[in-house]
């Protein structure tokens, strides 16, 4: 079985990078090339499409922070793991759940659920 704690934390890491170039590199390492990713806000299908997702996070949420909580869990090709998102060192008022599929490792498809999020966020 896949040890799916450095699949979150990888995860996380790359919804955290500031630089394009570094989120880029995390994509091409971490995430297969035909990736997908879906929640209820948003839609991206290949490594651009999913790096401008982040960017426009990061744009919208500028001080906020991706946090995990808790611990990940999965069988066979699947991870599961919940975050936060939020200022550093604070809760966070934004929280979700997400599952991975994986292949070969690799983080192919991410389907992201909206868990707690407030009014104008």
């Amino acid at each position: 079985m896949t040890d799916v704690t450095p699949i979150a934390e990888s995860y996380i890491a790359l919804w955290n990078e500031r630089n394009a170039t570094q989120r880029r590199a995390l994509l091409a390492r971490r995430w297969t090339t035909d990736a997908t990713y879906v929640d209820p806000l948003m839609r991206g299908e290949g490594h651009d499409a999913i790096e401008a997702l982040v960017a426009g996070v990061q744009q919208r949420f500028p001080d906020f922070q991706f946090r995990l909580l808790g611990a990940a869990n999965g069988h066979g090709d699947y991870v599961r793991f919940s975050w936060q998102l939020g200022p550093e060192n604070a809760d966070g008022p934004i929280q979700g759940t997400d599952f991975v599929e994986l292949a070969d490792g690799r983080i192919r498809h991410v389907t992201g659920f909206l868990d707690r999020v407030p009014d104008g966020a």
